[in-house]
């Protein structure tokens, strides 16, 4: 019994029996031992690793009646061998069937409430039967910079990802090349004093900085940092954040090493430094790269690409502080200057007559987030179904709660009454069918030639990107 289905009973026994101001402890046992109709008493009733059986199910319940329990939750849950083998009866077996259907008609005839997960695993909304193109999707990308003035004849690659092959074009897109200066170092450039480790850059002629991408590499971390610049004789700090990269799981973010990408005001120096205080033991710094242009501060958590590291993030996680101005035009995207260029897209063979000038070239489509509903056996496992979309959600519960209302009749589960949906730690997506259609309608302008935001790019300025 779940404590707050004890407290419950327990405080509707205290009311009963305290009529009189002073709690009765015969009615107070007696109020908890048999408590009131008014009470449900509700169980999980996890069915573990195929470990069931018709005769099990109708025992369970059995029980469950003499004990005063009255609502059970059913949970087809999945744990490794390791933990508890595996049982004879498959999920969504012909025997599987059979008991489910067993555990309704008796549960009905015991008075007994059913609940069902409605999925395997801790109720997310996933399964075997979720398409690719059914899942939860990301806006994933590839690029290429052309030479314009001419016809451009070329391959136009897929981003690379294990579902390379159920890649959906969205909009490929083409915008004038916004070129800017870069200072890269690798990581093994660091040096420890006491706690900190300090990494530092030098330009033989003054450099201004706007922005800094940090990519780690795929070792935990959870760390602050700053960086500052030498002005005057000295270093004076620009900013503070905190490197965060401890949980690679893909319900914390499709993208597990997403690097750190932060803005600064507009800085002009030549020695600038970034500090990690304290980074965790085994962590590194693959690469920093501190550029001239300015870039959308924390793109990829603010794409839902990397979240907060844990399923439960508190309100302001997702608060975020206002960016440096960085007004020069010249270092951003035009919107009105970005080109529509899909129609010229055929397979991935692109055919397009290029105004002058250098081009970005971006094909952006949508690719699975591989986020699967867990823990459930291997037959039971599948991709998560994509919240964004009613449609797939409904084929989503008709290809498994559907099912139990075509396969068992209706006077055999009168007793199921309830659809749980108990946990959604299953991650971020950022884009679905009709995203684009969708938000013209909600908000009234062209959201493709902000597209380019979606990997750091400024469009027009750092608020309108925001």
């Amino acid at each position: 019994m779940k404590i707050k289905d004890i407290a419950t009973a327990l405080g509707t026994a205290m009311i009963l029996c305290s009529c009189s101001g002073h709690p009765d402890s015969e009615a107070l046992e007696r109020g908890f031992m048999t408590p009131p109709d008014s009470i449900k008493t509700s169980v999980y009733w996890y069915w573990i690793s195929n470990h069931i059986s018709k005769e099990g199910v109708i025992k369970d319940l059995q029980s469950m009646k003499e004990a005063g329990i009255d609502r059970a939750y059913i949970g087809n849950i999945g744990l490794a061998d390791s933990e508890s083998g595996e049982g004879p009866v498959k999920f969504y077996s012909d025997e599987w069937w059979e008991i489910t259907h067993a555990a309704l008609k008796t549960a009905t005839e015991l008075g007994i409430e059913i609940g069902i997960f409605n999925c395997p695993g801790w109720s997310q909304s996933g399964g075997p039967w979720v398409k690719p193109e059914q899942s939860m999707r990301y806006l994933a990308s590839s690029s290429v910079t052309v030479a314009g003035g001419r016809k451009i004849e070329m391959e136009l690659p897929r981003p690379e990802s294990r579902w390379a092959e159920d890649f959906q074009d969205v909009r490929t897109i083409a915008y004038p090349s916004v070129s800017g200066k870069t200072l890269t170092l690798d990581g093994r450039k660091g040096r420890r004093e006491g706690q900190e480790v300090s990494y530092c850059f030098s330009s033989e002629t003054p450099f201004t900085l706007r922005s800094l991408r940090i990519q780690m590499t795929e070792n935990a971390v959870d760390c602050p940092a700053r960086i500052e610049a030498r002005q005057e004789g000295e270093f004076v700090t620009l900013a503070e954040f905190p490197i965060t990269r401890f949980n690679p799981n893909l319900n914390v973010g499709f993208d597990p090493y997403a690097p750190v990408v932060i803005s600064v005001p507009a800085t002009e120096a030549v020695e600038f430094r970034v500090t990690l205080i304290n980074p965790t033991p085994g962590s590194a710094v693959k690469d920093i790269v501190l550029s001239s242009l300015p870039v959308v501060e924390r793109y990829p958590e603010k794409t839902l690409a990397k979240m907060y590291q844990t399923p439960l993030p508190y309100w302001h996680e997702y608060m975020w502080r206002d960016q440096p101005d960085n007004t020069d035009t010249g270092l951003t995207v035009r919107p009105d200057e970005v080109i529509d260029i899909s129609d010229c897209l055929d397979g991935d063979r692109l055919s397009w007559d290029a105004p002058a000038g250098e081009w970005v070239i971006l094909r952006t489509g949508m690719l699975p987030t591989g986020v699967m509903n867990s823990p459930a056996r291997p037959e039971a496992t599948g991709l998560e179904t994509d919240k964004m979309s009613r449609q797939h959600i409904e084929d989503h519960f008709e290809a498994f709660l559907g099912e139990i209302y075509r396969r068992i009749p209706a006077e055999d589960r009168k007793c199921w009454k309830v659809v749980v949906e108990d946990s959604y730690e299953t991650g971020g997506q950022n884009f679905t069918d009709g995203f684009i259609g969708e938000f013209q309608n909600r908000y009234g302008y062209d959201p493709v030639p902000f597209l380019p935001v979606y990997y750091g790019n400024v469009v027009g300025n750092k608020d309108i990107s925001d």
